[in-house]
């Protein structure tokens, strides 16, 4: 028996996806919504989630940390476009209780039901929790209310269809008794025996155009029928399903792509508010910046080439491969780049740097510590050229931790790896934050836009970041509290402003 979301829990998303939707429309065909991070205020207002680790103290990073550490083994072992977007509307959620991975709010099925699904650029397949022996079926809010999830059953759909063995996405073939048996699939992850297991189903992902007319445009999809879940999936990461966005042919986008339903393109936005967009079929602009994708046949992923590190104007040719990663939250970078950068930014830093204590476990290594009332600091420009001589600005590296309120030191937000390399997507203060990247698997490049994700971020009237001279330093306010959802700050990209929340935080000092 499905367990559908509660009608007033149902009620108060759809009135966040009406208010906070965006009425424009920039292109012809597109899937667009928006994205929100778990920590922006409008999210925890409605979801009453308030009990979490707060944006900037120790048990915030530590958490995003070990969350990167369960995922990170999941795919490691234009022309006119018509607009559209989910049926049960645009938003995203970034939820603590859910592994601190943002989530869009999708409906399958007929009768239609929805799920809150974890977005991942690192994976594939999209399953959802079904007929399950192993699942998480409610959770906790902060305030203390059970929210049921939303449990498939391929027998309650009346579009639902079984995936046979003889299917071309049937990658397990040899465990299936005969060709006319439902195909079976198992993810099985590299951290804490996180996997999940099931059979391939065949249903309508229910879609809408952005448009006047707001005409249905459904989309029949493949994804995994999740009966059994382990590990991480049953202690708070994606309970209620996971989207996968990669580049093999089971993944949504591929399926939409081959459907007709858009291009073979999809961009994701995020600000640094938490606010963001993804945009199914969208493949960038002109002015935009890119470099290719480095394809492996047995693991294609978003991997890129950096070729050059300017750190505060100073420049280093030193090539290495790194895969942008939606379900990655930090920038993970093993040596020699990881040195390079850090060492180079260590030199220039006036702050001194911090001493760790015992017990401390922050996932940084290079930490500075704020004197009493200090207002501002300067930190170098840091600037990544790509193979192809784009380059590519970090707006953001920071991340800046608190103590009641009161700035007590900030973090490179890179932390060292020993395997491979990762630009994380979705933490609101680091690598990506400022920009549109387009994930053009049409043209196989990798695009980005300066954009605050509130703007038309098609627009070709505005100068793109690539081509210009950066100071070698930015000037960094941490109390700066503007709103920036009318304007943004990163219309000067080389003009470094900090938009942040003051909670009561742990000291780091």
């Amino acid at each position: 028996m499905a367990h559908p979301f509660s009608r007033s829990l149902l009620c108060r998303l759809l009135f966040l996806v009406m208010s906070l939707a965006s009425q424009r429309c920039y292109c012809v065909r597109t899937f667009e919504f928006d994205v929100h991070h778990r920590f922006s205020d409008p999210v925890k207002g409605i979801l009453g989630v308030q009990d979490l680790p707060e944006k900037g103290s120790r048990e915030y990073y530590v958490a995003m940390s070990h969350r990167d550490r369960i995922f990170r083994g999941r795919g490691l072992v234009g022309g006119d476009r018509t607009v559209l977007t989910f049926a049960d509307g645009n938003e995203t959620y970034r939820l603590s209780s859910f592994g601190y991975l943002h989530y869009a709010n999708v409906s399958v099925g007929t009768p239609a039901l929805s799920f809150l699904v974890a977005l991942d650029t690192g994976s594939d397949l999209f399953w959802l929790p079904c007929n399950c022996t192993s699942c998480v079926q409610s959770l906790q809010s902060g305030s203390g209310q059970t929210i049921n999830l939303s449990i498939y059953g391929p027998e309650a759909s009346s579009t639902s269809k079984n995936v046979l063995c003889n299917s071309t996405f049937c990658e397990l073939q040899r465990q299936c008794p005969s060709s006319g048996s439902s195909c079976p699939y198992q993810i099985q992850y590299l951290s804490n025996g996180t996997s999940s297991s099931g059979v391939l189903v065949e249903d309508v992902l229910h879609l809408i155009t952005d448009d006047d007319q707001t005409q249905e445009d459904d989309a029949r999809i493949t994804f995994g029928c999740g009966q059994i879940q382990t590990g991480s999936f049953l202690s708070g990461a994606a309970p209620n399903g996971l989207f996968g966005l990669g580049m093999q042919s089971i993944s949504v986008p591929s399926i939409l792509a081959k459907g007709g339903l858009t291009s073979n393109s999809f961009s994701m936005c995020f600000g640094a508010d938490g606010v963001g967009r993804i945009r199914f079929g969208d493949n960038g602009s002109s002015d935009q910046g890119k470099t290719p994708f480095n394809l492996r046949a047995s693991q294609p992923t978003y991997n890129i080439s950096i070729t050059q590190i300017i750190v505060g104007g100073n420049a280093t040719d030193l090539e290495f491969y790194a895969i942008f990663d939606s379900g990655t939250s930090f920038t993970y970078l093993n040596d020699p780049a990881y040195t390079q950068i850090t060492t180079s930014f260590n030199s220039m830093i006036k702050e001194n740097r911090h001493s760790s204590g015992s017990g401390e476990d922050l996932p940084f290594e290079f930490c500075y510590d704020l004197s009493s009332n200090q207002t501002n600091f300067e930190v170098p420009m840091l600037n990544l050229t790509m193979k192809g001589g784009d380059n590519y600005y970090v707006i953001n590296p920071l991340l800046v931790l608190y103590n009641e309120d009161v700035p007590a030191g900030y973090c490179l937000g890179i932390v060292k790896s020993d395997d491979v390399n990762i630009i994380g997507h979705l933490h609101a203060e680091n690598f990506m934050t400022g920009y549109s990247i387009v994930f053009d698997r049409d043209n196989m490049i990798l695009g980005w836009k300066e954009s605050n994700c509130y703007d038309d971020v098609h627009s070709n009237s505005s100068k793109s970041p690539t081509n210009k001279s950066p100071t070698p330093a930015l000037a960094v306010n941490p109390e700066d509290t503007s709103n920036q959802s009318n304007s943004s700050p990163y219309r000067n990209p080389f003009t470094f402003i900090f938009i942040v929340v003051l909670f009561p935080l742990l000291a780091i000092i």
